[in-house]
């Protein structure tokens, strides 16, 4: 009887064991995000492109549109998944939500560390067009460092876009002016200038917002100042908070520009 018993706790062991690899496996495709209570039928979908973690938002009805949102300095594409993001895809129609992954400190154009803006142009958007089945123009919008990459990327593409959002965006007029990190050298600073390439953002349906508290609202303001355009300033700062409350905005701007 006891090797009954051995036996029988040592299958009870390996069921466990096995039970507990299954379900570590099967959350690395498709998950609900535990940052949010209720997903509103979207699927959370984490995947591997060139070696890299990508998230993407697929609603329950999606309508073959195709949003890329760019994340922050140090953020990940996590930064995106609150419930602001799946209320605003709740409606039947509603775009698939490509988060790309930028590194920490890319600033999402082609330097030293990596060619972080082609490879959102050739890999990161022809993927996910093959991937879910979308179709049609692109948006492409970001916060903070990835306002300052959305804008550079649909500068560097425009025919590729139907709109461009840079909330926050992270935009300096001077090289001596830019945060540690944000570009090689000078050089790297007067190639991927935005405030240079803006006329070309003048095809685009362009977006911008900033909190009346951020650092970074006069530069934004003399961009659209540049591109004839109005800012949008919110109150708030340059932090989560502030863009979480204006998620919903955001969306609703890409889906009319590219409807």
């Amino acid at each position: 009887m006891w090797r009954i018993a051995v036996l029988a706790a040592i299958a009870a062991l390996a069921a466990a064991g096995c039970g507990s690899n299954s379900s570590k496996s099967s959350t690395g495709t498709t998950s609900a995000a535990s940052e949010s209570t209720d997903t509103k039928g979207a699927r959370v979908v984490h995947y591997t492109l060139d070696g890299r973690d990508q998230v993407a938002v697929v609603p329950k009805t999606p309508g073959g549109t195709l949003i890329v949102l760019l994340h922050g300095r140090g953020a990940g594409p996590k930064q995106f998944i609150n419930d602001q993001l799946f209320t605003g895809l709740a409606a039947p129609g509603s775009p698939v939500v490509v988060l790309p992954n930028g590194g920490d400190d890319s600033y999402w154009h082609d330097r030293k560390s990596g060619k972080w803006a082609t490879t959102v142009l050739n890999r990161v958007i022809p993927d996910a067009q093959r991937r879910f089945h979308t179709k049609g123009k692109v948006a492409i919008g970001g916060i903070s460092m990835g306002g300052y990459g959305a804008l550079h990327i649909a500068s560097l593409r425009p025919s590729l876009f139907c709109a461009v959002g840079g909330h926050s965006a992270a935009l300096w007029r001077k090289f001596g002016k830019t945060a540690p990190g944000a570009f090689d050298n000078a050089e790297d600073f007067r190639n991927n200038n935005v405030f240079t390439a803006a006329s070309k953002l003048k095809k685009l349906n362009v977006w911008l917002d900033v909190g009346d508290r951020d650092s970074f609202k006069d530069a934004d303001a003399a961009l659209a100042r540049k591109l004839s355009m109005s800012l949008h300033v919110y109150p708030g700062g340059h932090d989560s908070a502030y863009w979480n409350s204006h998620l919903r905005t955001y969306l609703a701007f890409y889906e009319r520009a590219c409807g």
